[in-house]
Order: C-alpha cells, then structure tokens, then sequence
C-alpha cells in the first residue's frame, strides 16, 4: 500500500472536506495518506471524478507510486488547464 498524494485546486469546499476526511492534510490543497490501498484510491478518484463533472471547477491530481508505470509513479488528473504526460525513457514529463 504505497503512499498516495492529492493536490487540489480551485475546488469546492464539499471536495476539500471530503479529502480531509480520508485523508492528512499537511497543507493547503495537499492531502497525503501514508497506506491507501488500491481500492480505496480507487474509490476516492471515482467520487473525485463524478463530482469534477458536476461542477467542473477546478483541477485535482492524484499521485501514487506504481512500479508497472514510467518513473514508478501512477498520475490521475482532472481539470484545467488541461496536462497530457508523456513517457521519455522512463521519465515523466508533461507535455503543453
């Protein structure tokens, strides 16, 4: 259960309270889970998802280490503006 990361942006506050409360955080907009496992991330980015949609007001990443993904790292993103990653050789890099 490797650690999980959500940055928020421009969100509405029932999105802040919701991650707040499944989650640390440690600073404004960045909410940290030491041990999360891949069904509760899971879950937490469908709920992200309906409510992105719903809205659509602001931007959320979520970030999570994956070893089957280039750098080891696992990018969920929503939002504006809007950020296509690509693979360099094993390096994540985004692409404007």
């Amino acid at each position: 259960m490797p650690m999980t990361i959500v940055v928020t942006r421009d969100v509405p506050g029932r999105t802040r309270g919701y991650l707040a409360s499944v989650m640390a955080e440690p600073a404004p907009g960045i909410y940290a889970a030491g041990e999360l496992s891949k069904g509760v991330r899971e879950r937490i980015w469908a709920t992200l998802s309906d409510w992105h949609a719903a809205s659509g007001q602001g931007s959320v990443v979520l970030l999570w280490r994956d070893a089957d993904r280039p750098g080891g790292l696992g990018i969920l993103a929503l939002g504006t503006p809007p950020r296509r990653l690509a693979d360099l050789d094993g390096v994540l890099v985004s692409v404007w």
